[in-house]
């Protein structure tokens, strides 16, 4: 059994936390909290030891703390570092690589520049085998994993057919829980989005791939809007949605109006933190029109890159093929199990 530490208790911590204590190959030896809030003692209340910065501990002298994040590592096999973005590089040089740790880090961070945390951004439908032995990996952000999960498939199939994607996303204000961050009442434009960069990092950095991005006054979840060019007539959306019939974390839906929709679905099922951890094809909404096919789907913003960081686990921390790393993923999220009650609830209607 592999002992793994999660450095943060925040959107992304406290999700991965929650299935990795459902993992009997793995030891969650604790997470790390760095402002004494409510947060400790709810992760107390749900059995976690709770490490804090050393400098820090006079600061959380009125809650219930295990010890110091710096004597956690020393004990750990791996830390997944669920910091806020841009910290991830500081803990990885002031911590990670002075103990000479494994570290996962998100997507908050970057793979160039001189703040890189690493030269990989993984993306388990594209890249998997890149990571196997890793020291230190990055994880693709929601929105950059969930282009992955189309996009991928779209290019197994229709390969040098294919002439140029260009693709809007529609990004949620908020995740569900910040519940302190105000929406604010205004559709913001993103200058420069850096997700269109970290997808060519797996995808082709001479991938014909063009992202703009808005944000809007939403909690509910992200949506991409994707133009598919082809070299002659595009293929018709029955045959785009057949791609994705048997496709990892990617549920094609017929009848759901929106993204509250889907949400309120995956609560009404108690799927955990409400997240369905996939990719929602809007199938009603893909149209062919002359060398193009448009499709919408949406994206389950935190909650897709939990399974994800459960696959770059077992890449880097057991070296585990693909095929095994996935079975055991699946063991653990039940994302069949969630994609056919997706499908069976918002089935196409006679």
């Amino acid at each position: 059994m592999k002992k793994v530490f999660v450095n943060g208790y925040g959107s992304i911590g406290s999700r991965i936390v929650s299935f990795l204590k459902d993992d009997p190959e793995i030891n969650v030896i604790g997470v790390g909290k760095y402002s004494p809030d409510d947060k400790v003692n709810l992760a107390n209340s749900k059995g976690l030891d709770v490490y804090v910065p050393e400098r820090k501990l006079n600061d959380f002298s009125n809650h219930k703390i295990a010890g110091t994040i710096e004597s956690a590592l020393d004990a750990c096999d791996l830390v997944v570092d669920a910091a806020p973005g841009g910290h991830g590089f500081k803990n990885k040089k002031n911590l990670y690589e002075p103990k000479n740790i494994p570290a996962i880090y998100q997507g908050g961070e970057s793979t160039t520049g001189s703040e890189s945390v690493s030269d990989l951004l993984f993306n388990s439908r594209a890249n998997y085998d890149l990571a196997i032995g890793k020291s230190h990996v990055m994880q693709g952000s929601c929105n950059v994993t969930g282009m992955g999960r189309v996009l991928e498939p779209l290019r197994d199939r229709f390969g040098d057919s294919l002439i140029r994607f260009d693709v809007t996303l529609v990004r949620r204000w908020a995740d569900i829980e910040q519940t302190e961050k105000k929406l604010s009442d205004t559709i913001e434009m993103t200058e420069k989005p850096h997700h269109g960069d970290d997808v060519k990092l797996y995808f082709g950095k001479d991938a014909p791939l063009y992202v703009r991005a808005i944000k809007v006054p939403t909690r509910q979840m992200h949506l991409h809007i994707m133009d598919i060019r082809f070299k002659s007539v595009a293929p018709k959306p029955s045959e785009i949605h057949d791609i994705f019939r048997n496709e990892f974390g990617v549920a094609t839906l017929w009848t759901a109006k929106g993204t509250k929709d889907v949400r309120d679905y995956a609560q009404s099922m108690e799927f955990n933190f409400t997240d369905t951890n996939m990719i929602h094809i809007h199938a009603n909404m893909t149209t062919s029109i002359g060398d193009t096919v448009q499709m919408m789907y949406s994206d389950d913003q935190t909650g897709i890159v939990i399974p994800e960081n459960h696959m770059l686990l077992q890449a880097m921390l057991f070296e585990k093929s693909y095929q095994e790393a996935f079975n055991h993923t699946e063991s653990i999220f039940h994302m069949k199990e969630k994609k056919q009650k997706l499908e069976t609830h918002f089935a196409k209607k006679d």
